[in-house]
Order: C-alpha cells, then sequence, then structure tokens
C-alpha cells in the first residue's frame, strides 16, 4: 500500500475513532499532497509523499523552536505530537554508519576530493536514501568528508 493511500485510511480510521489531533494532522499533509498534485498538474509518487511528509515535520520542529523561545509549552506539546503522528509515515530511519558508506562510495566513485564537488555526491547519494534520512543529516554528511 503507498503511502498516500496509507494517509486516507488513517484519516477514515482517526474520524471513526474520534481522534482529533490524527485527523487533523493527517488531512494536513493530504492537503499539502493535493496542492503539490496541483501545482506539478500530475500524481505524485510515493518518494514525493513521503518527502512532503518529511517537509511537514520539519516545519513542526521549527514551529517548536519558536514556542520555545515565545515560552509556549502548549504549542510545543501540540506540534510534538503531531510529529509523532507523522513519523509512523515514514520509512524506517538509515542508520549514520549506513549513511556514510554511501557517502564514501559515492565521493569514490565521483573522485570528488573537495568541498565544491559537493553536488556531484548528491546527485548519487539522494536516490539511494530515498528518504531514509533528512536532507540536512545527507548534506552534513557529505560535507564532514570531503572535508577530510
Amino acid at each position: 500500500m503507498d503511502t498516500k493511500t496509507q494517509l486516507n485510511e488513517s484519516v477514515k480510521d482517526a474520524m471513526k475513532s474520534g481522534d482529533e489531533l490524527r485527523k487533523r494532522t493527517l488531512r494536513m499533509v493530504l492537503a499539502a499532497v493535493k496542492q503539490a498534485e496541483v501545482d506539478k498538474q500530475t500524481t505524485i509518487d510515493d518518494m514525493a509523499v513521503v518527502a512532503l511528509i518529511q517537509k511537514e515535520i520539519k516545519n513542526r520542529r521549527e514551529a517548536i523552536e519558536e514556542a520555545k523561545k515565545a515560552e509556549r509549552p502548549d504549542l510545543i506539546g501540540d506540534n510534538e505530537a503531531e510529529i509523532k503522528v507523522l513519523e509512523v509515515f515514514l520509512p524506517k530511519a538509515m542508520p549514520i554508519e549506513e549513511l556514510r558508506a554511501l557517502v564514501q562510495a559515492a565521493i569514490a566513485e565521483t573522485g570528488a576530493a573537495a568541498p565544491s564537488d559537493m553536488g556531484k555526491v548528491m546527485k548519487i547519494v539522494m536516490p539511494k536514501v530515498a528518504g531514509r534520512a533528512p536532507n540536512d543529516m545527507i548534506s552534513s554528511t557529505v560535507k564532514e568528508l570531503l572535508v577530510k
């Protein structure tokens, strides 16, 4: 079952069980998916849906940081709960050791030697990671290994 179908089924389950938080959170993600499909004028694939979920989680993490600055524990709790709901739909996270190995293999494959070669390495690594690690983690690992 693809991620978009899982999201739709989970919304139905949340409506039946009366889980307002889950229902609201999943509807927001589905709205983002529909908007992306309208913008691209096509149905988006499973990897794009996973990327949208990751983006939603990132937005909520940023909102948590802002809520901490504003001393709003209610907003912090809401966003943390929404993150937990969304994380269920992400693929199993890639261990950092596996990511490092992929990056090192890509560096060897491209012959990258300097931080200016980062784009070449990222081009090879991104499809292999396929949503199993956050983009900022991937880019920081590539930078770290290219500087050495």
